[in-house]
């Protein structure tokens, strides 16, 4: 299920069919919505505007970009035969392989496209924030691509823990940072607060932010959460509906991993717009870990991005922009709050979450690797777990519903992670 011609020409932009669109952006000073020009001091000009477009169901994908996606998409489509022997259930389950790109995650997806729109714009220097490392390591690589220099804050608790993702990026010439830092005001005052602070996602925005605002000709990027980087991501699940029609079956579940909404949107909003005009009835599951349960047990309210509070407010699920997450290996998932798009589609019933323990996530993440010789990253296991949740309550029932997963990364860089969890030190 190859093919180039799999790829599709353009994103998916779900806010125009969304029954209720999502609340605006406010600029915190002024309480008024943002505007493109507002974020365009922050982000390029191109992913501002597709950031606010509300109106046009698809975006074109530029050439440049998607002749990029062509060096390892389309991405596999796998029928997980091995883990439903296991399991004993009648479900079907199939996974689409994001592994497979140049990084090994679905987070080179959106890199491309907004290190391509930095250059297109003259931008010579990016910034950016990264937990797990996966998109520090996407980011580094697609600056490289077209020429720029990239400058990543990765949360210090996962500078430590995974040492080969920091790795990862300097090899690709980024300049890596460990967050909170001295080398910012945020990080500073941060520090000073609490000097043994391990970082969050929302402390390296901060940071990655300050830098962005201080250095002429530089852009910020951002990872998740944010609408243009769903936008980006819907690649996944255009191409998993493509392949769907050739294996003859249609998925009652859809299934992700949480953390701000990328991957999650990326596998879901193509087959949701089917939910929207009535054609279809399918079910979609956000699972995220039970030590950051923002959509399970967080706040629908505005709040900031970042801890420092430099962002734009945002409508979103939040447990609060200054809550710091215990220190799970599921490092893509450890953020506060949820993108907007995707917080209006919980509040609006039109998708469910679950959050999970990071024991259960690990043997669901082991039980995959035997069955299926891949070794998921740390966030693709809550994924997995809820996915073996619903293939059991298929054994109980007698069920034969289809359910499809994004496989958002491998977890080959994780390895001291499951040495823990194989050590039993891991509760």
């Amino acid at each position: 299920m190859l093919s180039e011609d799999m790829i599709p020409q353009k994103w998916y932009n779900i806010q125009a069919d969304m029954p209720v669109k999502p609340m605006p952006m406010l600029n915190p000073k002024t309480k008024e919505p943002v505007t493109v020009d507002d974020l365009s001091s922050l982000f390029c000009r191109e992913c501002s505007s597709q950031e606010l477009n509300q109106t046009d169901r698809w975006i074109d994908i530029p050439d440049e970009v998607r002749q990029r996606y062509a060096n390892y998409r389309c991405t596999p489509l796998v029928r997980a035969y091995g883990l439903e022997e296991a399991l004993g259930t009648p479900a079907h389950i199939y996974f689409k392989n994001e592994s497979v790109s140049p990084i090994g995650s679905h987070k080179l997806n959106s890199a491309l496209a907004q290190a391509y729109y930095c250059k297109q714009e003259g931008v010579t220097n990016v910034t950016t924030e990264t937990g797990a490392g996966q998109w520090g390591a996407a980011l580094s690589y697609a600056a490289k691509v077209f020429g720029i220099e990239a400058a990543v804050y990765q949360v210090k608790i996962s500078y430590e823990q995974k040492p080969y993702r920091r790795s990862i990026m300097q090899v690709f010439g980024a300049l890596v940072t460990p967050s909170p830092s001295m080398s910012t005001r945020a990080g500073k005052d941060i520090l000073t607060r609490t000097p043994n602070h391990q970082g969050s996602l929302g402390t390296a925005i901060s940071e990655a932010v300050e830098l962005a605002r201080m250095t002429p000709g530089c852009k910020y990027t951002l990872g998740s959460v944010m609408n243009h980087v769903t936008l980006h991501q819907t690649v996944i699940g255009l191409e998993a509906e493509k392949q769907m029609e050739l294996t003859g079956e249609y998925p009652d579940i859809v299934i992700g991993c949480f953390g701000g909404g990328s991957n999650f949107g990326g596998i879901a909003f193509p087959f949701m717009r089917h939910n929207f005009s009535g054609e279809r009835n399918t079910r979609f599951i956000a699972a995220e870990p039970a030590s950051c349960p923002k959509l399970t047990q967080g706040k629908f309210e505005y709040d900031f991005g970042d801890e420092a509070g430099y962002t734009p407010l945002l409508p979103m699920y939040t447990l609060g922009h200054d809550f710091q997450p215990s220190n799970i290996h599921a490092g893509g998932l450890r953020y506060h709050g949820a993108g907007t798009i995707v917080s209006q589609l919980l509040k609006d019933g039109y998708m469910e979450a679950v959050d999970l323990e990071q024991t259960e996530t690990f043997k669901a993440g082991c039980l995959f690797a035997k069955t299926e010789g891949i070794i998921p990253a740390p966030e693709s296991c809550h994924a997995i777990a809820a996915v073996i949740r619903e293939a059991e309550k298929c054994k109980e029932t007698g069920e034969e519903k289809t359910i499809l997963f994004c496989l958002s990364g491998h977890g080959l860089i994780d390895m001291t992670a499951y040495d823990q969890y194989l050590a039993g030190n891991i509760h």
